[in-house]
């Protein structure tokens, strides 16, 4: 899908929940994907149900003291969220997890967004159909632009759950998670997203090494 299709598909929707994408700006090293925390990882979480009053804004509330307490936001209020692969919408991609065999679509990726002042992330956002399945139904993956915390939101039977996970790079459980994925070999584990966590596993053994590594301050933009 070329660059006009994916900003008529995907950016424009995306800008009028308030996030407006930068492209090709996402930091250099930053992890490719985040599994595997458990409770010691979490630094904050809230949960409403669905028939909660409000639900729509009581969410947005939540997420925007979540996203500030916890550092997700820099200075230029910027951040990284997960986006899938062409035009793949959130309820494609949940229906691809279910899916044992046969061809899938890449994972999806990391783009740099910045949140604008008129935003609305749980509610269209969500009905974006690439943060959710629709208002007040959401679904993502948010990173810091220095991997200071990854804010997750999935819903469930009951309701809505947001949980920040603090330092994600450096946790052992997410680590774990990702060399056992890496070197499992099997059909129900995605051939590019093994390939991706390998690369970023070698690049962060390298840089733990080498004495003259500079840490990346969070604002190097890719080609």
């Amino acid at each position: 899908m070329g660059l006009q299709e994916r900003e008529r598909k995907m950016y424009r929707p995306l800008r009028r929940a308030g996030l407006e994408v930068i492209p090709d700006a996402v930091p250099d090293g930053t992890m490719p994907f985040v599994f595997g925390s458990r409770p010691e990882d979490v630094v904050g979480r809230f949960s409403h149900p669905y028939e909660t009053p409000r639900l729509v804004e009581r969410l947005n509330e939540d997420w925007y003291e979540l996203a500030v307490s916890t550092g997700l936001l820099d200075h230029r209020r910027e951040f990284l969220v997960m986006l899938p692969h062409g035009t793949h919408t959130h309820q494609a991609v949940l229906n691809e997890r279910n899916q044992h065999y046969g061809r899938r679509a890449a994972p999806a990726v990391w783009a740099r967004v910045r949140l604008l002042d008129s935003w609305d992330i749980m509610g269209r956002g969500a009905g974006s159909a690439f943060l959710g399945i629709r208002a007040g139904h959401p679904g993502f993956g948010m990173l810091a632009l220095d991997s200071s915390v990854y804010v997750s939101c999935s819903t469930g039977e009951a309701g809505v759950d947001v949980v920040a996970v603090g330092r994600p790079d450096r946790s052992e459980n997410v680590l774990r998670d990702l060399e056992g994925r890496a070197q499992w070999d099997s059909p129900y584990n995605n051939r590019e997203m093994r390939e991706r966590i390998t690369v970023w596993l070698a690049g962060r053994t390298r840089r733990a090494v080498s004495p003259s590594g500079d840490s990346d301050d969070g604002d190097s933009r890719r080609t």
